[in-house]
């Protein structure tokens, strides 16, 4: 935590985006882990749930190194006072110290103040209204729209249900503004802008959120072992992360084949991975990837990842294949392959999957390194049993994103605490808790057999009204 000084330890207010509500976790995780332990507390008549956030026990040098990182969150203020209504805002911001006040209130400093509402929409006039009604503080200074030293926000709280929106505001907020998060991230590394993308290639903002997850920083080394195009190396390159990866798709791997954009038939000839990375002005980060088979042990055995996160193939959009053979197939007679030859691929199931990625993660990660990825999950019959588990990793997080009324996925983060040992590959014979789930293995049948019962009650109302 940063050196005290006569300004540490104030309140602080973060204003969250309203998305992916789980997935503010890495917010809390940074300042439970990082920073000395502070207290996120919501305001009366507030929840965790609401998109302010107030923080205690930190100074601004800290709230600043979370903006720095976060795309979860929109703005953090200095809390200059708070209430449930405008009368109690009132009392709160005069009970404010004023030596805290006073170095942006002088006459030689310029100001702005900014009106804020969540889940309401006020007019113009309303919001003018705001600003003249807070004429009890002690400005000093000239009011600049365009380039203020200082900028000061009104907050008001309307509460989270559009079809019930009250005449007042739950809650109000006034504070200092201290720094934005990270949300412009979303817009300049989207894949609807990236040079090489596919069918599954992962949103720009669950990108930045899987790496914050995995505590990504400078110097780290980072491997994807389906890799894809790359959207998760793009996001840790960012962070100055070193980005390696593996798939066994040779096409997607070189860049050949049909494209995924509309109106493109081919990809182009410098459509790959270093592409994107060069796009974004990371390619000194991107070390290589490879094809070869998740399912395989290429790598030699030693602990050589800060950090492992993926998006595993559900077997919905991108198939769920590794190379062998249930039958004998039997090799040639000087035990080489000829140049043609194409391996032999089978099904590899999802439960398979998992238990190689833990496996995987087990021996190559680092002590203290993440393991972060994404589980498919039929919701009817999710329970916490299913999500796989490891002796040498302990579950930090599971956070969810719905994709529809049958189907999520859930954003696994574990971390690895001890090296693997003998015994370690017997656990799931004497602890159930470390056997592999099977039932993920009908994810597929049963993503479709949902998606069916859709389209056959969306058929009947037709049919009733007489479309």
């Amino acid at each position: 935590m940063a050196a005290s000084n006569s300004r540490s330890c104030l309140q602080y207010l973060l204003h969250l985006a309203h998305d992916n509500l789980d997935f503010r976790l890495p917010i809390r995780t940074f300042l439970f882990c990082r920073l000395s332990p502070p207290t996120v507390t919501p305001f009366p008549a507030c929840s965790l749930q609401s998109p302010f956030w107030c923080l205690d026990g930190l100074c601004e040098d800290d709230v600043r190194s979370i903006m720095a990182r976060s795309v979860c969150a929109k703005s953090a203020f200095e809390l200059w006072g708070h209430g449930q209504t405008h009368s109690e805002l009132k009392t709160s911001i005069l009970k404010y110290p004023l030596e805290n006040m006073s170095p942006f209130m002088h006459k030689d400093s310029t100001y702005r103040i900014n009106v804020y509402t969540f889940n309401k929409t006020l007019q113009f006039a309303d919001r003018i209204k705001r600003i003249d009604a807070m004429e009890y503080l002690p400005f000093e200074g000239t009011v600049s729209l365009k380039n203020p030293e200082h900028i000061f926000c009104l907050l008001e709280d309307y509460g989270a249900d559009p079809n019930n929106i009250p005449e007042h505001p739950n809650y109000v907020y006034f504070g200092r503004w201290i720094a934005d998060g990270q949300r412009e991230l979303i817009r300049s590394h989207s894949v609807k802008n990236r040079h090489f993308i596919g069918n599954t290639s992962m949103d720009a903002g669950l990108s930045f959120l899987m790496a914050n997850h995995a505590k990504v920083k400078e110097n780290d080394l980072i491997f994807d072992p389906f890799v894809g195009t790359g959207s998760l190396l793009v996001a840790c390159s960012h962070f100055g992360a070193y980005v390696c990866g593996t798939d066994i798709d040779y096409n997607t791997i070189h860049g050949k084949g049909r494209s995924s954009r509309k109106n493109q038939k081919w990809r182009g000839p410098d459509e790959n991975i270093r592409a994107n990375l060069r796009q974004y002005g990371a390619e000194r980060m991107y070390l290589d990837v490879m094809v070869s088979d998740a399912a395989k042990p290429v790598w030699r055995k030693a602990a050589l990842f800060d950090a492992i996160i993926t998006d595993p193939p559900y077997g919905i959009r991108e198939s769920t294949r590794k190379t062998g053979s249930h039958k004998d197939i039997t090799k040639p007679s000087d035990g080489i392959y000829v140049e043609s030859h194409v391996p032999v691929s089978q099904a590899y199931h999802l439960s398979d999957i998992f238990t190689d990625l833990l496996n995987f993660s087990a021996r190559h990660l680092v002590i203290g390194g993440r393991l972060v990825y994404w589980l498919p999950i039929y919701r009817p019959e999710y329970c916490e049993e299913m999500v796989p588990l490891h002796p040498c990793l302990r579950l930090i997080s599971n956070c969810e994103q719905t994709l529809s009324s049958h189907t999520s996925r859930r954003l696994i983060t574990m971390e690895k605490i001890k090296e693997p040992e003998e015994l370690d590959g017997l656990a799931h014979l004497s602890d159930p808790r470390f056997s592999p789930y099977q039932g993920h293995n009908a994810f597929r049948e049963k993503y479709f057999s949902g998606l069916n019962k859709r389209c056959g009650k969306e058929d009947n109302k037709s049919e009733v009204n007489g479309e």
